[in-house]
């Protein structure tokens, strides 16, 4: 971590063991910064310069104390919310449970984990947050839950961004289209006929790589991106261009 930058020890990754979040971390290392990864599972290797912090983010308990942890470590003042979780469902089958559930993970504890770090980033006038959101956020069929909760991150990206603004922290979403990561690819595998029909609605006609949302994360907590906040970037390939013509 540049400390002269952020003053901070470590960056928190809210679900970087796999995936997107995984390219997050490294991506972050790379750049030179220590990593603070908050996941259930741990990773299948531990990279240099990260520190896995194992928590349930679906328990607010237990992720209230994980963040009163990170606070410990000093000044964090950069924060990536990327755990996530998706319940398929149509509306005929979605529940409270599942609804009740997906929340708990893609709104409860981004909030919380915000709360944990605002009031040191409030002292230092300084702060980056990115939240990781979804093309779904537009509309996807059998994702009510899904769907219903990152577009409220998206939502609680621009409300946290007009609270924070004058303390200089800068709140800004990510929303990835269709990427190519093992769990896509395990039920979508190359070449199958749902993964090119997949592929069809995609302009650019291939699909994302974790390396390319990280990319695009990453540049939001840029000490140098200080007057961007409460905006989402689509990395969709552009999927979402057109969508609000008629």
């Amino acid at each position: 971590m540049p400390t002269a930058m952020l003053k901070a020890p470590a960056q928190p990754s809210a679900g970087g063991s796999h995936g997107i979040g995984r390219a997050i971390v490294r991506r972050l290392l790379q750049d030179g910064h220590t990593v603070v990864n908050l996941d259930r599972e741990q990773p299948a290797t531990q990279l240099d310069g990260e520190t896995w912090l194992p928590v349930d983010l679906t328990d607010a308990a237990a992720t209230r104390a994980a963040g009163a942890r990170l606070a410990s470590f000093g000044d964090v003042l950069s924060l990536v919310n990327n755990a996530g979780m998706v319940r398929p469902g149509t509306i005929e089958t979605q529940t409270p449970e599942d609804l009740a559930l997906v929340a708990s993970l893609n709104l409860q504890a981004p909030m919380l984990l915000v709360q944990a770090l605002a009031p040191a980033m409030r002292r230092a006038r300084f702060g980056r947050i990115v939240n990781i959101a979804s093309r779904a956020a537009l509309g996807k069929q059998a994702r009510t839950a899904y769907a219903a909760t990152k577009a409220g991150l998206i939502g609680m990206t621009r409300t946290w961004a007009l609270e924070l603004a004058c303390d200089g922290i800068t709140v800004n979403a990510v929303a990835p289209g269709p990427i190519a990561t093992e769990l896509f690819e395990r039920s979508n595998p190359p070449g199958a006929p749902q993964t090119e029909a997949i592929l069809a609605t995609i302009p650019m006609r291939r699909m994302g790589q974790p390396d390319e949302v990280a990319h695009a994360a990453v540049s939001f907590l840029d000490a140098r991106a200080g007057f961007i906040t409460g905006q989402t970037l689509y990395v969709c390939g552009g999927i979402t261009v057109g969508l609000g013509g008629v």
